[in-house]
């Protein structure tokens, strides 16, 4: 199987978090119930922004767009590395290996995007409410939610285009629990620096231009918000953005952690966790920090328990 000049793998063998038997039945047990709260948090996050109408807003629109993302994204690694965590031979084909790169990578493109999104949302809600239904129309919100995931599946593709230029001729094990560029690269034939150093730069803009957007739209939401003359209202205003702040913290920084640190400063260890954090663990967190901190979202789930229990009187 061939591609360019390079001889292509047909298989990787991944070499999970751990070699020990009873650490990788932690890991398992560890993981399955990460994963579960994943799916049942973001489920229900979608299922109460879906049938409370006081939660049918642009903001809970790209909120539910983030639950959708968190599961997919999850999924992208989480049911593998379960499945390997009870495995002997842990072998994954180069097909698969090649698609578990491109779609995380389009999915994590297209968060950066969605919170890029997010941020110029409550921009506008503070500092132009008069004019908040006229900007982000229901056309609006709707083309920049579809805008992200279309170009998160694009931005991807010359990346893989060059990881799929690279030849596999040496060792084929992959030394984390999933597919993740770095390793792959690792593994391949020749001098590849080249292909290191672009795909290096596609991630610095990838992540730099929707962090520099988001904090360009917090300092003026600050400014705004700087203006209030009621510490109350201050408070009340600054709550409305504190969420999305934190995911932003949490995703940002790990992705960056794992992706931007210098090559000689990497560590295999280092960079599994990272990688475990930012695909599983910010997923996991992310409705619990909207609920949490979130009074609309309290309030509409305390509804959605009543109407179940008067269901079930009736």
């Amino acid at each position: 199987m061939a591609w360019g000049n390079g001889t292509v793998a047909t298989e990787f063998i991944l070499l999970g978090l751990s070699s020990d038997p009873t650490m990788q039945i932690i890991l398992f047990v560890v993981f399955l119930v990460v994963y579960m709260m994943i799916l049942l948090g973001n489920s229900l996050i979608i299922m109460v922004t879906a049938t409370d109408s006081s939660l049918h807003t642009p903001m809970y629109f790209f909120i539910t767009n983030l639950s959708i993302l968190d599961i997919c994204y999850s999924t992208t690694g989480a049911p593998r590395m379960l499945k390997d965590s009870l495995s002997v031979k842990k072998t994954i084909s180069y097909a698969e290996c090649v698609a578990q790169m491109y779609i995380g990578l389009s999915l994590g493109e297209n968060e950066c995007m969605l919170l890029a999104v997010m941020a110029y949302d409550r921009y506008i809600a503070i500092c132009h409410p008069l004019h908040y239904t006229v900007i982000i129309s229901k056309s609006v919100f709707i083309k920049a939610a579809a805008g992200t995931w279309i170009c998160g599946f694009l931005l991807s593709i010359p990346d893989i285009v060059l990881i799929c230029s690279v030849g596999f001729c040496g060792p084929n094990k992959i030394n984390h629990a999933v597919c993740e560029v770095p390793e792959v690269l690792a593994l391949g034939c020749g001098n590849t620096a080249i292909v290191e150093f672009v795909i290096f730069a596609i991630g610095v803009i990838v992540l730099m231009i929707p962090i520099t957007f988001i904090i360009l739209s917090y300092v003026r939401i600050i400014l705004a918000i700087l203006k209030i003359t009621s510490s109350a209202g201050r408070l009340k205003v600054f709550s409305t953005c504190g969420s999305h702040i934190l995911v932003v913290t949490l995703f940002y920084g790990s992705a960056m952690a794992a992706y931007l640190k210098p090559k000689s400063k990497s560590s295999a260890n280092v960079d599994k966790i990272l990688s475990v954090f930012y695909g599983t663990v910010t997923s996991m967190l992310n409705p619990l920090i909207y609920t949490l901190r979130n009074e609309q979202v309290k309030t509409a789930l305390k509804k959605m328990k009543i109407r179940k229990l008067l269901s079930i009187h009736l």
